[in-house]
């Protein structure tokens, strides 16, 4: 039997994993990525590329505080997504049953939580935006939620709109070939909607799916600009975008691809590929100011992407990577100089960015009883600057896992 990267192609998803993006059990994973793989620690994840960590255990890690404030318990199935909103002080969680809860995190150590809907799809993504909450969904579709002081939540539209589909299905022009011997409107996603982003001023949307398309929506009126088909060759896992425009997204194919829209077209070309990992990349981050690309990937390595200056905005040259997870990469999340992520070995690193191209190890979150699927994370304002130890900065990350609990977790980082 061929073995397959992982995740699997994305037609074979709803047959085989059924929303469970890490299925251990199933013997036709990358080997990369296999919980049965014995010699998984001891092989060198990329070993071509550097490390930007010491590689003695004892010196990658730099000793800083940290705590887990507590476990937010109400799902009853796999945390799939987590988006922070209103300022930081709620919590949105989305889980494979389809169930969306807001958690009110003023108080992070004993948040209230509220039922926004369920019923619906599994929620791969969220993303809130003023008065708006955008999801994501297994049953290829996104929906558009009316943020209120009452729950449930009112459901403003589903996207493609019925306009859409509508303008869509009286033209042989407006059909793309979904596979063999099946059409779909250029509108529809076709498989799982896997991330969803936001443009910095809000005015659109961007989605990406196991379908192998990018699509472009415009938040003011819900329509549809733009569909990116065949953007990879394979599921497209993630999606993020940078101040300057440029899209960046991620497959099982094991590529990256950087897009821009030229302010002269209509349209997203593609203007970079960056192949460096070995099987199927999973997560994307960005740092703050754009110029540092992180990804994840079922290699268990993150790979620091930075701008090459010389190459123009869209290249990006490898620095390095970050080592140390035993299993897949599955999320990642920046906040200032803090990179985060989550692992199917249960554990969330959390990483320090220094001078030149250095990075330590601050601390490894343990206390999942499975994979962690999602993260995010944002500086704690109501703890930062002091300390009985001196000064620095105090950070809360949450963590989702397909042990169906969020934890919060708090970690103080001299300057």
């Amino acid at each position: 039997m061929t073995k397959l990267p992982c995740p699997l192609p994305f037609h074979n998803y709803n047959k085989h994993h059924q929303d469970n993006i890490y299925d251990q059990s199933h013997t036709s994973l990358h080997s990369d990525c296999s919980s049965s793989n014995s010699s998984l620690t001891s092989q060198s994840s990329l070993p071509s590329i550097p490390s930007l960590t010491p590689h003695s255990a004892a010196a990658a890690t730099t000793a800083a505080y940290h705590d887990c404030l507590a476990t937010l318990k109400g799902h009853s199935s796999y945390i799939f997504s987590l988006a922070l909103a209103l300022a930081g002080k709620h919590l949105y969680s989305g889980a494979s049953d389809g169930e969306i809860r807001v958690w009110d995190i003023r108080n992070p150590s004993s948040p209230q939580n509220y039922v926004v809907s369920e019923g619906y799809s599994s929620v791969k993504s969220i993303v809130a935006i003023s008065d708006k909450l955008f999801t994501a969904h297994h049953d290829h579709k996104i929906r558009v939620w009316k943020i209120a002081n009452s729950t449930p939540y009112k459901l403003i539209t589903t996207l493609p709109t019925i306009n859409d589909r509508c303008m869509s299905i009286f033209s042989d022009k407006k059909y793309v070939n979904v596979r063999r011997h099946k059409k779909s409107t250029w509108v529809h996603h076709n498989d799982a909607v896997s991330a969803l982003t936001l443009s910095k001023d809000g005015s659109l949307l961007y989605s990406v799916s196991w379908d192998r398309t990018l699509k472009v929506w415009r938040t003011s009126d819900y329509k549809c600009i733009e569909s990116v088909e065949n953007a990879h060759d394979d599921a497209i896992n993630d999606v993020v975008l940078s101040d300057s425009g440029h899209v960046y997204t991620c497959s099982a194919d094991k590529m990256i691809k950087i897009w821009r829209r030229i302010d002269t077209e209509k349209k997203h070309s593609l203007v970079s590929t960056l192949e460096k990992h070995k099987s199927a990349v999973n997560a994307l981050a960005l740092s703050s100011d754009g110029c540092v690309l992180y990804s994840g990937a079922c290699d268990r390595s993150i790979i620091v992407w930075e701008k090459d200056e010389d190459g123009g905005a869209a290249s990006m040259a490898v620095a390095g990577a970050l080592r140390g997870h035993k299993k897949a990469i599955l999320c990642l999340a920046v906040v200032l100089d803090l990179v985060c992520s989550g692992s199917a070995d249960k554990t969330v690193r959390v990483w320090r960015r220094g001078s030149g191209s250095s990075y330590s190890c601050l601390a490894v979150f343990e206390g999942h009883n499975s994979p962690v699927k999602c993260l995010t994370a944002a500086l704690d304002n109501n703890h930062s600057d002091s300390s009985n130890s001196g000064s620095g900065n105090s950070y809360l990350v949450y963590s989702g896992g397909l042990d169906f609990d969020i934890k919060v977790w708090q970690i103080w980082v001299p300057f």
